[in-house]
């Protein structure tokens, strides 16, 4: 296999077609241009160009190579040079995930507030169900997500807290605990069937508030929500009650663990100043 300095010298020499405007290109000598092409004619077995005082000429063998190696390696650097910009650059295509109308709104702003700071950086924006945001981290079909936090997966990594709200439990109306003279607390939560929300777990649950809500509704059970769902899933058929001993619900920005790119990092920085 040839060496990237051997492809480079020997590319740039057949372009030029002289050792002094090589080796300024390469920023190296004329000797170190001269010896790196007779190292590589070597090892090759023949003359890749002619030579003689006046001019330098690319043999048959050498044209050919040149032709066949040329828009291959134009195209590993090209794709290098992606990469590079993806990893450090606050540019191209940032696409991102969020789950539910209220993560909605706050990532609407974020967006804002990002593309106000690097206008030259295209977000695109796309709604998940919850059980859909770590497959599609995970598969790359979104670069982050405005989620449940915690997570607790080792490939995730999670950015700030952005909003934390109090747990209530949403409940059939006329349900006994919308009568209480104390506090609901999570001791009471033994006492009754509790369905898992979409928030609450990345495992198999809900698919959306609605579908979990239309079963509390129909006195299937009750469920733990964040405050959020009062206000943006108002149903005639549903009350929310406050647990007022739970630990509240955090929502923040997550990726992949090896996908914190400059565009992700510069994204979370934007979230979390909207919400400072």
């Amino acid at each position: 296999m040839l060496e990237r300095h051997e492809l480079e010298a020997f590319l740039t020499l057949a372009e030029e077609l002289h050792f002094g405007r090589t080796a300024e290109r390469l920023h190296v000598s004329t000797a170190r241009v001269s010896q790196t092409i007779a190292k590589l004619e070597r090892r090759i077995g023949t003359a890749l160009f002619h030579r003689t005082s006046r001019r330098v000429e690319l043999s048959p063998l050498g044209r050919q190579l040149y032709d066949e190696v040329r828009p291959a390696w134009s195209r590993i650097t090209d794709a290098v040079e992606r990469a590079v910009d993806a990893g450090r650059g606050v540019t191209g295509l940032l696409r991102v995930a969020f789950t539910g109308p209220a993560a909605g709104q706050l990532l609407i702003g974020a967006t804002q507030a990002f593309r106000a700071r690097h206008p030259e950086c295209e977000v695109q924006i796309r709604e998940a169900r919850p059980s859909d945001v770590l497959p599609w981290l995970r598969a790359g079909e979104v670069d982050l997500a405005l989620a449940g936090h915690p997570v607790g997966e080792a490939d995730m990594a999670t950015g700030p807290v952005l909003v934390r709200e109090a747990r209530m439990l949403a409940v059939p109306t006329g349900h006994p605990f919308t009568r209480r003279r104390t506090p609901l607390s999570v001791g009471d939560l033994a006492r009754v069937t509790v369905l898992q929300a979409p928030e609450t777990a990345y495992g198999p649950s809900a698919r959306t508030y609605n579908e979990v809500l239309t079963l509390v509704g129909a006195g299937e059970g009750v469920c733990v929500v964040g405050a959020h769902v009062r206000r943006y899933f108002a149903r005639p058929d549903v009350e929310y009650v406050l647990i007022e001993d739970a630990e509240p619900v955090e929502w923040g920005l997550l990726w992949p663990a090896d996908g914190a790119t400059a565009r992700v990092r510069a994204f979370g920085e934007a979230a979390l100043g909207l919400v400072a």
